[in-house]
C-alpha cells in the first residue's frame, strides 16, 4: 500500500502499530527507543519484543507510515541503530485512528459503559 491511500483503509490499527507511531510522533527514535518509550508510556503492560517491533517497523516503512533516516550519530550511539520518522501520511493515519477510537469511546460512555475509578 503506498501512501496515496486513503488513511481509514489502514484502519483499526494493529496495537503495536498504533503505539509505535505514538512514540514516533515527537522525534525520531531508534528501535530501542521506541520500544522503551512504549513501555514507559504504557506503564509496563505493553512490552514489544524486538522481533514484533521490528516486523511491525518494516511493514509500516512499506506502508508509507514511517521512513528510515540517517541521524546524526552520537559517540554513545552505536552504528548499527536505525532511526525512523513518522511521515505526513502516518501522522494523517494515526489521526484517524485517533478520530475512531475516540468515537468509540464517546458510543461506550452513551451506553452506560465508563471505566469506572480504581
Amino acid at each position: 500500500m503506498t501512501n496515496d491511500a486513503a488513511p481509514e483503509q489502514l484502519l483499526p490499527l494493529p496495537p503495536a502499530t498504533l503505539h509505535i507511531l505514538l512514540a514516533l510522533a515527537e522525534t525520531d527514535r531508534h528501535g530501542y527507543a521506541v520500544m522503551q518509550d512504549v513501555e514507559a508510556r504504557t506503564d509496563g503492560e505493553l512490552r514489544l519484543s524486538a522481533g514484533t517491533l521490528y516486523r511491525a517497523m518494516a511493514r509500516m516503512v512499506e506502508q508509507g507510515l514511517i521512513v528510515e533516516v540517517e541521524k546524526r550519530r552520537t559517540r554513545a550511539d552505536d552504528e548499527r541503530r536505525r532511526y525512523y520518522r513518522i511521515t505526513p501520511f502516518g501522522q494523517a493515519v494515526a489521526r484517524a485512528e485517533m478520530r475512531r477510537l475516540l468515537q468509540l469511546v464517546r458510543h461506550g460512555q452513551a451506553r452506560g459503559l465508563t471505566p469506572r475509578a480504581v
